[in-house]
């Protein structure tokens, strides 16, 4: 484990000069659980992973170590938003879809010839500007801002200043999520569309008075997460749902997916990359729930 730990920073720039697409950077990794070693094979193996910025980092991180340990895999991903990773492999023009909604949730999509892996639970918070002065809302609140009812921070108990709403664009299965849970389905007021997470992170810590949602990935100290009725955006209140705003990682493939292919998802599911890699990067492993949800938000 100290080895993979290692290799996520010490080779990655040497990767970056060979990869091509996604941006991977190809990272040491002595990681055997789960990974399928065939360095030995001269057959090259390419794949294609497009969708959620969401996942996106998570699934750059676990192709650099399992390119690794199998050099002769080339393995690209690409953001794009749920919405495509959907679409894209619905029609087989990529061989995994990433997505923070199940595909039956997506208009246009035929899930039939789909198989859905669980990959880990993302946290999705609001995040705001660190000037506008709020650190904790109501959930009633929050959607009060997004809805357009509350057009000035004041009106919370912060700053006189206006509130400037920033979405992810139609399509993002973050929007998606962020929608259906802090919303309760409500459509969010017209204000700037983004389709990366990493621009909306960039947008709100530069913008006065900006209101946004990101996975728990993406929010570092150049942002103000907001707390609701007092409840913490941390994974173990996501664990046991106190924490209502969260998502499965979905990867899907088509039932009938190479063999190769189907072997890189199950490494994203064995014990190593679930205890060490997706913690490391900020999401939640599928062991750490202590609850299951439904597509219809069934909990058991």
């Amino acid at each position: 484990m100290k080895k993979i730990l290692l290799s996520l920073t010490t080779v990655g720039i040497l990767f970056t000069l060979a990869a091509c697409g996604g941006g991977n950077d190809k990272t040491d990794s002595s990681s055997k659980e789960g990974a399928k070693e065939s360095g030995s094979k001269t057959e090259q193996v390419s794949i294609t992973s497009v969708g959620s910025t969401a996942i996106q980092p998570l699934a750059e991180k676990v192709a650099e170590i399992y390119m690794t340990d199998n050099p002769n895999y080339s393995i690209t991903v690409q953001g794009g938003g749920s919405g495509t990773g959907l679409t894209q492999v619905s029609t087989g023009a990529v061989d995994i879809g990433n997505s923070d909604v199940y595909a039956e949730e997506k208009d246009g999509i035929d899930s039939s010839n789909l198989e859905d892996h669980l990959i880990a639970v993302v946290g999705i918070a609001p995040v705001v500007n660190k000037e506008v002065g709020v650190k904790d809302i109501t959930k009633e609140q929050l959607k009060d801002i997004f809805t357009g009812k509350i057009t000035n921070w004041k009106e919370v108990g912060g700053a006189d200043q206006k509130i400037e709403i920033v979405n992810r664009a139609e399509g993002s299965g973050t929007r998606a999520t962020f929608e259906k849970w802090a919303l309760a389905g409500e459509a969010p007021a017209k204000g700037q569309e983004q389709d990366s997470s990493g621009t909306v992170r960039k947008i709100v810590a530069e913008t006065p008075g900006a209101i946004s949602y990101l996975a728990f990935s993406y929010i570092d100290d150049s942002l103000q997460g907001l707390s609701l009725d007092g409840v913490e955006p941390k994974d173990e209140n996501v664990a046991d749902n106190s924490w209502t705003i969260w998502a499965y990682e979905h990867m899907y493939t088509q039932k009938d997916a190479k063999e190769e292919v189907l072997d890189f998802v199950e490494y994203m599911k064995s014990k190593d990359v679930q205890e060490n890699v997706i913690k490391e990067l900020g999401y939640i492993s599928m062991a750490d729930m202590k609850v299951e949800r439904d597509m219809e938000g069934n909990i058991k």
